[in-house]
Order: structure tokens, then sequence, then C-alpha cells
């Protein structure tokens, strides 16, 4: 094991490099690109500085990947994406605050309400069909309501 370790030079290196950049494309999240990075930087160090023992090498790759992978989370948030409409992917949150005409009664605190070509789960005080009435939340998929005035 010890004469393998001692064979390690840049190359080999850049090919680790390479090997998670493809397993990067493979595998979910952004991990592996920033521990890729610092394989590669290594692998020019190494270059560099051939003399450098593998044990060298290896505290340098461990203190890359690390920074790699800090500067890289700050630097690049996915999920940080600003958009026109925030509520596209939560369309009950875009009747909250509107008013709408309840189509069947409310009893015992359930009913419905018919927004556009949809019948949604409404919950609130007891009120007859043809109330109008305001969205004030959404609970999962049910509407919170009650009366407009």
């Amino acid at each position: 094991m010890e004469a393998f370790l001692e064979s390690l030079d840049f190359w080999s290196w850049w090919i680790l490099a390479l090997l998670l950049f493809v397993l990067e494309l493979s595998a979910p999240g952004v991990v592996f690109l920033f521990i890729a990075v610092a394989a590669a930087i290594t692998g020019v160090v190494a270059w560099v500085l051939p003399d450098l023992g593998w044990q060298i090498s290896f505290v340098v790759f461990a203190l890359l990947s690390v920074v790699s992978v800090v500067v890289g989370r700050k630097v690049w948030r996915p999920g940080k994406v600003e958009t026109a409409d925030p509520t596209l992917n939560r369309r009950a949150n875009q009747y909250v605050g509107k008013t709408f005409t309840l189509d069947t009664a409310v009893k015992n605190g359930r009913g419905r309400l018919n927004v556009g070509d949809s019948s949604w789960l409404a919950k609130g005080p007891d009120l007859p069909a043809g109330t109008k009435v305001r969205v004030t939340a959404v609970d999962g998929s049910i509407l919170e309501i009650e009366a407009a005035e």
C-alpha cells in the first residue's frame, strides 16, 4: 500500500478530479464538483512541487476540499431563485385575500368553494350557499374562509 501511495503523482490527482466530475453528473447535489476542483488544484500543486510527499498531498487535498465546499456553497446557492410569480407552484396560496362566492353551504365547518374551474374544500364558520367569502389562509389543500363584508 505504501508503494502505491508513493507512486501517486499529479496525473493521479487529475484523474481523480475527472472521475469526480463524472460522478457529479450522475449524483444529485453539487458536492462532488467542489471536491473535484480541490483534486485538480492538488494536481497542480503536485506538478509544481513534485517532491511533495503523499502525506502532504493528502493534507493539501483535504484542506482544499473543505475550503472549496465552504466557498462554493456560499457563492452558489441552489434554490435561491427569485421569480416574478412566487406562488406559481403553490396554487392555493394565490387565493389568499381574494373573495369568492360559496358554492355549497358550509356545515359543521366544512364546505366547497368553486374557484375558476376547480372545486376546493373550504373550512370556516357555517354559512349558506351563495355567501361571499374571503380566503384567509391555506391549510394543505383546504382554503380557510370567512364571510366577506
